[in-house]
């Protein structure tokens, strides 16, 4: 079997270098490394056997993306050791952390080549050491290739490892400028030179020393202190907020007591939507996401579940939901993907006949809402008008029913008409695409609106005034937005 021995350059000098790997280096086989600006290189190069080391430097001016040079190495490194049985590929610090082609050559070729690892003093050892950081308890390591603005934690020190140019830099600054203050320090360490030097967050992009063995280090900030916090910082909030020293009212909390908070605060976000209000949007979701934090935080200490329960079954719901994305189904366009969406979603609940179907929408929604979806999956199976003509025609139907029953005074077959008109109104809403909620709770605010203009503009007390003056003010109210009741 062919095979490749990947040896770890460590993090200092060659004679640092393990005997394992001195052996190897010596076995007079092809030799390459990533790159020669790793000083063992030269030493080895011009060292008493004089060893010959072939690099990939150009790789890095020939290709457009550090992701197509190390596909390019890799590719390269597999072809070598087909054509010539053995090689030594040498990588800078330790194999194990950080290089790329080595984590492609153990998943892609572990069972096709025989690889042999040499492991060397890992970048990260060092800059560990030098970062002087002392509560080895909590740290992130975090490739600058791959982060995004949601891998850091700014309650642990962020190692981010091989910055290797200003260009890297730069966007690596804005990805942590989402989490942390722009004048936040970050160590920029050598881990070869040695060297250590703080930066504000916001000058990262005005260093030029940059290079395969530049790591950032970004210390933990004290929660108190913090101009951003992240969702374990609200799940410690929470947990203090329950704990014995906490808040009497959050302690004696239930699931049912604060089951109507998480509706109010569900429609709250919808109005500050309605409102296109962003700064209120924000401040509603966070409440929003306070009552599943709460929720979570009160199933954890009954044993129940917790945070990582919610989002593990949520991010699986999503796959699990998404053929079209994670899987082979194909979805050209959004009509297409709710078909998949529906269909996985039945899957999923075992839903086998149509009248489960109509069954699983939740009883906890409102009526209006609830109708909507019961509607919408009826029509799924064909059972709908075939326009909106038969929906016009029904809410008449139910109309003159209720005006009927209402003449009678027959109170419960009143209720029971007033009911289908509702429902009836409900299906025109759906056939027009229009949320009966929201349309509601639109009418609800003019309504205030309108009589807060009546309020501010009576001459007298409302109580004092008969309904033809108040409904005087009432049609000028409407004269701003040319709205009518």
């Amino acid at each position: 079997m062919d095979t490749i021995q990947i040896i770890g350059l460590g993090a200092g000098k060659a004679e640092d270098l393990s005997l394992k790997a001195h052996n190897a280096l010596n076995e007079n086989i092809l030799t390459f490394a990533r790159t020669e600006r790793h000083p063992v290189i030269n030493e080895l190069r011009n060292g008493i056997n004089k060893i010959n080391i072939e690099t990939f430097d150009d790789y890095f001016e020939k290709y457009e993306s550090f992701e197509e040079v190390y596909e390019k190495i890799f590719e390269k490194i597999v072809e070598l050791s087909k054509k010539h049985g053995k090689i030594n590929y040498c990588t800078a610090g330790s194999p194990f952390y950080g290089d790329i082609v080595t984590k492609k050559l153990l998943s892609e070729y572990k069972d096709k080549i025989n690889i042999i690892i040499i492991d060397g003093m890992s970048f990260l050892d060092k800059c560990i050491k030098l970062s002087n950081f002392s509560d080895y308890k909590s740290i992130k390591i975090l490739d600058c290739l791959e982060t995004d603005e949601f891998a850091f934690d700014i309650n642990s020190l962020n190692i981010i490892t091989q910055v290797y140019d200003v260009e890297i830099a730069s966007e690596l600054k804005i990805k942590l400028m989402e989490t942390y203050p722009d004048n936040h320090l970050i160590k920029i360490i050598d881990v070869l030179d040695e060297s250590v030097e703080e930066f504000p967050l916001y000058m990262l992009d005005q260093e030029k020393k940059y290079g395969f063995s530049t790591y950032f280090c970004i210390n933990p900030i004290e929660i108190f202190k913090k101009a951003v916090y992240n969702v374990n910082d609200l799940l410690n909030v929470v947990k203090l907020l329950r704990g014995p020293d906490g808040c009497p009212w959050d302690r004696k909390q239930t699931h049912e007591s604060i089951r109507a908070c998480v509706i109010e605060e569900a429609y709250e976000v919808v109005d500050a939507i309605d409102n296109d209000d962003t700064d209120n949007l924000i401040e509603e979701l966070g409440d929003l996401l306070l009552q599943v934090i709460f929720h979570s935080q009160i199933g954890s200490e009954e044993g129940y579940f917790n945070f990582k329960d919610v989002v593990t079954n949520i991010c699986n719901k999503m796959v699990f939901r998404h053929p079209h994305v994670f899987g082979d189904v194909k979805a050209e366009n959004a009509d297409e993907a709710l078909e998949s969406w529906e269909a996985s979603k039945k899957k999923e609940k075992d839903i086998n006949t149509y009248t489960e179907n109509l069954k699983n929408v939740p009883k906890a929604l409102s009526p209006l809402s609830r109708s909507y979806k019961i509607q919408k999956r009826a029509a799924e199976v064909g059972f709908d008008w075939p326009d909106v003509t038969g929906a016009i025609e029904k809410i008449k139907e139910e109309l003159f029913e209720f005006i009927e029953e209402y003449e009678k005074q027959d109170f419960d077959k009143m209720e029971s008409e007033f009911g289908d008109l509702l429902f009836a109104l409900v299906n025109f809403a759906r056939f027009m695409k229009i949320n009966p909620d929201v349309a509601l709770n639109k009418t609800i605010n003019k309504f205030i609106n309108r009589f807060e203009f009546i309020e501010k503009n009576a001459p007298k007390d409302l109580n004092d005034m008969t309904l033809s003056e108040m409904d005087e003010l009432w049609e000028k109210s409407k004269i701003p937005t040319k709205e009518f009741r």
